[in-house]
């Protein structure tokens, strides 16, 4: 079944996720844009806890997951967002229609290995600042791309309840930004794009224990490390002079010559630990802390004296609950019931305000029938941001359809 899916969701992912902005924040304008992936959509729906050792479903955020995994996986997920941006002045709402991963798990012994392709960041604002009196500044910015990451890992079983893995991540992109700035009823402005094409490789290390604590209860625990990488950014700057119409189409009259740089953008290390307590295929609940020393680094074109990027920290609880995974008759008691708290301090500060994220999640996992595959359904409400020092909140709601598709492959049949 897999083997069905596979060309045909790659040749999907790569025209669609490429081509979007995956994100509408004004936030995005700043470091390398909003960091989109946050795991998968069964692990969303627990707020980002994952410490099971799942034989069916693949953990992207610790390698060591791979090892367990007895069928091989495909996954794919994408998500529905709204959001309403609120200031002092003003408000205005957004919608994106994004996929947010693909990955195949393959098991192989007491080792696994995972492979996949993930949009990890993206730019996508339009911001304006207009006057209606004459002779004014007025600005219009607007910026879309982002950062994606081809990934390889594997994971290994030291002992039956304990295993480590690794992967490489290779990371590629292109953002671009647009600036145009004009007085009021003057029809020549001065417009400047930036084009920054990104590219660079890091690492990430983990580990996961359980051992059981009676017949029925087990404690699980994940330790993930991912080591600090540097993208390398090529950097195209265009100045000139522009005529622009009502509709702010612009016809350039003059141009200075591209102005080419070479700069060096930090990705951050973190590392991620979780621990929870459960009955095997019936409930569990965990948490998860994260920490990361400083939240990111600017590029030449989004410098600004009033941001800083501090250090980073997230606290999340979830966990799930499955009546009777077994049941024959009734459908909805083999049915997973996901959810989850979480709180994120991203590291931005601007105008002296610390941006934090805050967040509900919950969600379904609906088992196919004759199979060990399932489709998820997840739903995330959350705020982020401030209203405070003339700042944006964002109120957001989010709808996320997660696959994870399982099949036997490397079987040698018996009967042709």
């Amino acid at each position: 079944m897999i083997k069905k899916f596979l060309i045909s969701a790659y040749l999907l992912f790569s025209l669609i996720s490429f081509a979007q902005e995956g994100t509408s924040s004004p936030y995005s304008f700043y470091g390398i844009g909003d960091i989109r992936f946050k795991g998968t959509l069964e692990n969303r729906s627990m707020a980002g806890v994952a410490v099971e050792q799942d034989s069916v479903h693949i953990n992207l955020e610790n390698p060591a997951s791979y090892s367990n995994l007895k069928l091989t996986t495909f996954s794919l997920g994408g998500t529905y967002g709204t959001k309403s941006l609120k200031s002092n002045s003003g408000s205005a709402s957004a919608r994106r229609t994004t996929l947010d991963y693909l990955a195949v798990g393959l098991p192989l012994g007491k080792l696994g290995i995972g492979f996949g392709l993930i949009p990890y960041s993206s730019v996508g604002y339009k911001i304006e600042s207009l006057s209606s009196e004459d002779g004014a500044t007025n600005r219009r910015l607007s910026g879309t791309g982002g950062l994606n990451k081809v990934f390889l890992g594997a994971g290994y079983k030291i002992a039956p309840n304990f295993s480590v893995g690794a992967d490489v991540h290779y990371n590629f992109g292109k953002i671009e930004t647009n600036s145009l700035e004009f007085l009021t009823n003057v029809p020549v402005g001065t417009r400047e794009l930036n084009t920054a094409d990104l590219s660079g490789v890091n690492f990430n290390i983990g580990a996961m224990y359980q051992t059981k604590i009676n017949k029925k209860l087990t404690a699980y625990s994940s330790l993930n490390y991912t080591v600090q990488g540097t993208l390398t950014s090529q950097n195209t700057r265009n100045i000139a002079t522009v005529v622009y119409n009502s509709e702010f189409n612009v016809a350039v009259v003059d141009a200075l010559a591209d102005q080419k740089t070479e700069t060096n953008v930090k990705l951050p290390s973190k590392i991620s630990f979780a621990a929870g307590i459960g009955e095997a295929k019936k409930w569990l609940v965990g948490g998860k802390i994260s920490y990361q020393k400083t939240s990111g680094q600017e590029n030449s074109y989004n410098k600004a004296s009033n941001v800083g990027y501090g250090r980073y920290g997230s606290v999340s609880l979830g966990g799930y609950y499955i009546p009777n995974y077994n049941s024959f008759t009734n459908y909805a008691k083999r049915i997973v019931y996901r959810g989850g708290l979480k709180y994120e301090k991203t590291g931005l500060m601007i105008n002296s305000q610390s941006i934090n994220d805050m967040g509900l999640t919950f969600g379904l996992g609906l088992p196919i029938t004759g199979s060990f595959s399932n489709i998820n359904l997840g739903f995330e409400l959350g705020k982020r941001g401030t209203t405070n020092a003339n700042l944006i909140q964002e109120n957001y709601a989010n709808f996320s359809v997660g696959f994870s598709l399982n099949d036997k492959w490397f079987d040698k049949r018996k009967f042709n």
